[in-house]
């Protein structure tokens, strides 16, 4: 396998393992400089020159994005995507993981635990949405932080208040995030590589910092991570659209809380605290992947007219429920069934005989007219205010009251 390893620093610890480890199984790995690229584009046939020369073909790359060139360094790896070359991580991946706000937005749809975070703007909105995160003290994350830089621990409204009115006055955009205090100076990061954790190890913070990050002075130590921790990691992981990738949860009493997933974890300090070729395990990995190249589904399906990939919902009552798939006759109207997706469970390929349950999601490909006449209407949430009743003295305290002194209260949304 000739593999290229995307890195401005081929002396640093991860680019320099990644490399020894492909050199000891017998791979020609080239450490190549992110920026040393130009991206050719012309009629079907994108191309890349590396320092001024056409680049030689490549059967693997492995980015190292560093986040000051995120922009850059994922074009090259899309640029590599277009040309078929198998990339452990997706410049999508790449983009979803850098940003904080996005990658929180992506898993918050599924069953994936995560911190309660809110992401405001409006100097008026700052108050109200640290009450929604359960008040001081909380986390405040800047957007675009790295190694633990721009996380902030305020202990009180007000100064939580300060921080982030001054932290909008100079254009930053910033998270408010609950407080774990169960979890106060440790977290647990796993390495993922495909769909298995290879490495785990708990990061505890020095003295009394709150952020357990190597680079802030913390210690590391192997962990043994529970079944559900290796679940919420992979999922996570994949969610984001990483086949490699570190992923930082937090011990909660509610179980892991996913802080952040990591497309370029370093591997000194899980190496160090576990004893595990990690670095080994992820070059094994993208070996045995090199004919698998990431296919940007909505792309291909372009030249496919009148076909398309959609999720079809089974509510309770469907004529689908009890039914299995072959009997639900979805190929008979052209759809095939992708993934079945049942609470937190995902099934992949399911088996024509497995019967359909109520609140199943069907992954599925197929027909657009077909598949569209099986969509029920959406049934949206109510966003009008709870009323909530009050007792008989409540009533009796209130009865002599003039109306006008309600006034004030009513919410602004709802109708007289």
């Amino acid at each position: 396998m000739k593999l290229g390893i995307l890195s401005r620093s081929p002396l640093c610890y991860s680019t320099a393992r990644l490399k020894e480890a492909a050199d000891q199984r017998g791979h020609e790995a080239r450490v190549l400089d992110t920026l040393r690229f130009g991206i050719d584009l012309k009629q079907a046939d994108p191309d890349l020159f590396y320092r001024g020369r056409h680049l030689s073909d490549y059967d693997a790359v492995l980015p190292r994005i560093g986040a000051s060139i995120t922009y850059f360094g994922t074009a090259v790896v899309r640029q590599f995507e277009q040309m078929d070359v198998f990339c452990a991580n997706s410049a999508a991946g790449i983009s979803n993981s850098r940003d904080k706000l996005r990658s929180l937005q992506i898993l918050s749809r599924h069953q994936i635990g995560i911190p309660q975070t809110t992401f405001v703007r409006h100097r008026k909105d700052v108050l109200p949405a640290i009450e929604r995160v359960g008040g001081a003290p909380i986390i405040i994350k800047l957007i675009e932080g790295t190694q633990g830089v721009g996380v902030i621990l305020a202990d009180t409204v007000k100064i939580a208040e300060a921080i982030i009115e001054t932290l909008h006055s100079t254009s930053q955009n910033v998270l408010v995030q609950r407080f774990v205090s169960e979890s106060r100076g440790r977290d647990i990061r796993a390495i993922v590589v495909g769909d298995r954790v290879v490495a785990a190890m708990r990061r505890v913070a020095k003295g009394d910092e709150f952020r357990s990050n190597v680079h802030r002075g913390g210690s590391v130590e192997a962990v043994e991570v529970t079944e559900e921790f290796q679940t919420t990691a992979v999922r996570a992981a994949q969610i984001m659209g990483l086949k490699i990738a570190g992923v930082d949860m937090l011990e909660s009493n509610a179980g892991p809380q996913v802080m952040e997933v990591n497309s370029s974890p370093g591997l000194e300090g899980v190496e160090a605290a576990t004893g595990l070729d990690v670095a080994g395990a992820i070059i094994d990995y993208i070996s045995a992947q090199v004919d698998f190249p990431e296919l940007d589904i909505r792309q291909r399906l372009t030249v496919s007219r009148g076909y398309g990939v959609t999720e079809l919902y089974v509510p309770e009552g469907s004529e689908f429920v009890g039914r299995t798939i072959r009997d639900s006759a979805l190929r008979d109207r052209d759809i095939n069934v992708l993934t079945l997706y049942r609470g937190t469970t995902v099934i992949p390929n399911p088996r024509s005989d497995r019967e359909l349950e109520p609140n199943d999601r069907l992954l599925c490909f197929g027909k657009l007219e077909a598949m569209r006449d099986l969509i029920p209407p959406k049934v949206r949430k109510s966003r009008r205010p709870k009323v909530q009743k009050l007792t008989e003295s409540e009533v009796a305290d209130v009865s002599d009251l003039p109306v006008s002194s309600f006034a004030d209260r009513i919410p602004a949304d709802v109708e007289p």
